[in-house]
């Protein structure tokens, strides 16, 4: 494997060469998220003087004691049953996605035999493929495909780590078995293949490159968030002042109640855009940790005080400082708004009539969710009794923030070609065979 000098093409073992491009953010392997995480980080420090210390925010469950404490507290006031525990609301956000895809195993049947067409197409690679074992190291219990007909956009299933070896397992192929199959069999596998995150399948000690998947992790947003964002997106972009009027109160609560007992929640037309959109504005604003955690609080605040061509640079490079579930439900909340902010002006439809628009600008929009994104810890006394003309001046910034993440949407979450080929090159040095193996699926995904 070679990098040409003085441009982002690499060739690779076979001599195919391959220049990058910009890629979605969801479309990197978990390993290439974590490697991407440091280089971001790297770029800030170098790059970008945002006159504040930078932490990474800590990724899995941070609260998880004094969440603990709180909520015993509150269910044996509640009851003695613990069962009274939140599912949705005012926990952390790793836990929401976790209670989520238990929720998803309980209401999916489990299948039987080979009625799945992506499992029938695993078998049948699984035979006619030689299983070497090359890179025994970068096998783990994620790295295996799950055989599921999910879209990327849901949750998946827990993966279970069975005694079987994993060359016996039903439907199962895994990472270092891939890089042994022919172009066209690879290509297939890619297409079907999204692992689950490392925290998520239950591995809670201290990550190491060599359990992280070289495959895209699913899609991390809650159900609550996923489901209200498309009840908006189907029913609210044509409602004058969505987001700004009143709702009903007492449907607001029936509707949280139902998410934190774990039932099957359907939103159709007979709810109203405005108990969804205050639903919506709730789970947000209850989160223990905002959903551009504290950490990131300062950092996001001083992008304000760059260049003008800096800023959206430095915004996205914080964004990749994210853990998963929070940029991959920030970016499911932004493409909302900026739908919603594409409605505001009124427009005309084929046949000349008036289109009534919401209203909703994108600077109206990060006036209502800026604070709800984007807080300091509410009873830090000394650090938030700040002057009030101050407080006034961050207001403005966070909304300043939030209304460059909407107007710039589109291309925040594509990974640039030179921040990739930094992964790649620190890859390089620790694991070649997985730099060969990436390579070959960004040729296949480009092609």
């Amino acid at each position: 494997i070679s990098q040409l000098r003085g441009d982002f093409t690499w060739n690779s073992v076979s001599g195919r060469s391959v220049g990058l491009k910009p890629v979605p953010l969801q479309s990197l392997s978990e390993l290439e998220r974590v490697r991407l995480k440091d280089v971001a980080f790297r770029r800030l420090l170098r790059d970008r003087d945002l006159g504040c210390p930078i932490t990474i925010p800590k990724y899995g469950h941070k609260h998880k004691k004094s969440l603990r404490l709180k909520l015993d507290s509150l269910s044996k006031e509640k009851s003695k049953d613990k069962e009274t525990m939140p599912q949705a609301f005012g926990i952390p956000l790793s836990q929401v996605i976790s209670n989520d895809r238990i929720h998803k195993q309980r209401h999916d049947p489990p299948r039987e035999g080979h009625s799945d067409p992506t499992e029938l197409m695993l078998s049948f690679l699984h035979l006619t493929s030689s299983f070497k074992r090359t890179n025994k190291e970068l096998s783990s219990s994620n790295s295996s495909l799950s055989s599921t007909s999910e879209t990327p956009n849901e949750s998946p299933l827990p993966s279970t780590v069975d005694a079987a070896p994993r060359t016996r397992r039903r439907g199962g192929v895994s990472v270092d078995c891939i890089t042994d199959l022919d172009d066209n069999q690879s290509r297939l596998l890619e297409a079907l293949q999204l692992s689950l995150p490392v925290e998520a399948a239950g591995n809670r000690k201290k990550r190491h490159d060599k359990k992280l998947s070289l495959n895209p992790i699913y899609r991390q947003v809650p159900r609550v968030v996923d489901l209200c964002c498309q009840h908006l997106e189907k029913h609210g972009l044509q409602t004058v002042g969505i987001f700004r009027v009143g709702s009903s109160k007492k449907r607001v609560r029936q509707l949280r109640e139902e998410f934190d007992q774990g039932w099957e929640v359907h939103l159709d037309e007979e709810h109203s855009v405005h108990d969804v959109a205050a639903l919506l504005k709730e789970f947000l604003r209850d989160m223990p940790d905002p959903l551009l955690t504290k950490e990131l609080y300062t950092a996001f605040i001083n992008t304000m005080l760059l260049d003008c061509s800096d800023q959206q640079s430095a915004i996205q490079l914080l964004i990749f400082l994210l853990p998963p579930c929070n940029s991959d439900t920030l970016q499911r909340l932004l493409c909302l708004l900026s739908t919603v902010a594409a409605h505001a002006e009124d427009s005309m439809d084929n046949q000349g009539h008036e289109i009534t628009g919401n209203k909703m600008t994108s600077l109206n929009l990060a006036t209502i969710f800026g604070p709800n994104l984007l807080h300091k810890q509410k009873n830090s006394d000394k650090e938030f009794a700040v002057q009030s003309f101050a407080r006034a001046e961050e207001s403005t910034s966070i909304i300043s923030v939030v209304q460059r993440m909407i107007n710039t949407y589109d291309t925040l979450f594509m990974v640039p070609a030179d921040l990739q080929n930094e992964v790649l090159i620190s890859l390089l040095e620790t694991d070649p065979d997985v730099v060969d193996y990436l390579l070959r699926r960004k040729a296949s995904q480009y092609s």
